[in-house]
């Protein structure tokens, strides 16, 4: 078993905010992420994903179809875009990292598993400093 990682980049904006919460209580939780006027991030994702190497390919999976896969089922509906608002799959979900990487997993799995391989994990860096990490269920 190998494993094989895409990197993608995309913007988005955001905000963390529960609305059953006093702006005040989502100020406390959320802090700075709670701006009413949404706030960015120049995100990282990478996809990873394991396999048995092809002889024929030499290739577990050939990234170029990785990154065809990742690009139109995530990148082309969520960079440049609002995160709460834009996305379909974020619809009715906290835009947290956690939750988007999850959401994010959902619109990959089937289309990679698809190419006789096996999505492993899905990470999301916010920042520099802040990245989730997804395994699946």
């Amino acid at each position: 078993m190998i494993y094989i990682t895409r990197k993608e980049h995309f913007n988005a904006a955001h905000k963390l905010h529960n609305p059953d919460w006093s702006d005040e209580k989502n100020l406390e939780v959320f802090g700075k992420c709670s701006n009413p006027n949404w706030h960015g991030h120049n995100y990282v994702l990478y996809v990873t994903v394991k396999g048995e190497i092809n002889p024929a390919t030499g290739y577990a999976a050939n990234l170029k179809d990785i990154s065809a896969i990742v690009r139109k089922h995530v990148i082309d509906k969520i960079d440049h875009k609002n995160l709460n608002l834009d996305v379909d799959f974020m619809k009715d979900t906290m835009a947290s990292t956690e939750n988007l990487a999850i959401s994010i997993w959902k619109q990959l799995e089937t289309h990679i598993n698809a190419l006789g391989c096996q999505l492993h994990c899905v990470k999301v860096s916010e920042t520099e400093n802040n990245s989730v990490e997804y395994f699946g269920n």
